[in-house]
């Protein structure tokens, strides 16, 4: 059974948060950058890092690790920024996710995607676009266009 809206073979990057590995539509990502300095925001949410001069622009770093409900990413040799292209009601918002490690770039068959699981009515899971397997593993598709709410990212783009 495959994923409603996935007909095609996509590739994805891998990155991994703790030990669970996620996936971005690479047509999201423009670039991965080593681990700078970060500027700290007051008054921004505790999943929001701070920010990054990227060449000249200001852009928000989100720590994914936080977003999610893990412990706070630790800085290591691995540690990058993925620089991803969000859309918000019809305009582009660029940010920096935070990941412990890149893995790769993969292609993914739409017969290798099950849909995502569904845990009660309580928690949202419509940021997950589907549940991939590569090797023997599963790695959880994200929808980055979904990851925050529209209150979320107003708040990150005001900062």
């Amino acid at each position: 059974m495959s994923v409603t809206g996935i007909s095609e073979t996509l590739q994805y990057l891998t990155f991994k948060l703790a030990d669970e590995v996620f996936a971005l539509d690479v047509s999201k990502v423009r670039e991965i950058l080593e681990i700078t300095t970060i500027t700290k925001v007051p008054q921004t949410p505790d999943f929001m890092r701070g920010v990054i001069n990227l060449r000249g622009s200001v852009v928000p770093v989100i720590d994914m690790r936080l977003k999610f409900g893990m412990s706070a990413t630790e800085q290591t040799v691995n540690t990058c920024i993925i620089v991803v292209e969000i859309n918000m009601d019809g305009e582009t918002t660029i940010l920096g996710a935070l990941a412990d490690s890149v893995q790769e770039v993969v292609e993914m068959e739409p017969e290798n995607i099950e849909p995502a699981p569904h845990i009660g009515t309580k928690l949202n899971t419509d940021f997950i676009k589907g549940m991939g397997k590569v090797e023997a593993n599963f790695v959880m598709l994200l929808d980055i266009d979904k990851v925050f709410s529209t209150d979320e990212l107003t708040d990150i783009v005001a900062a």
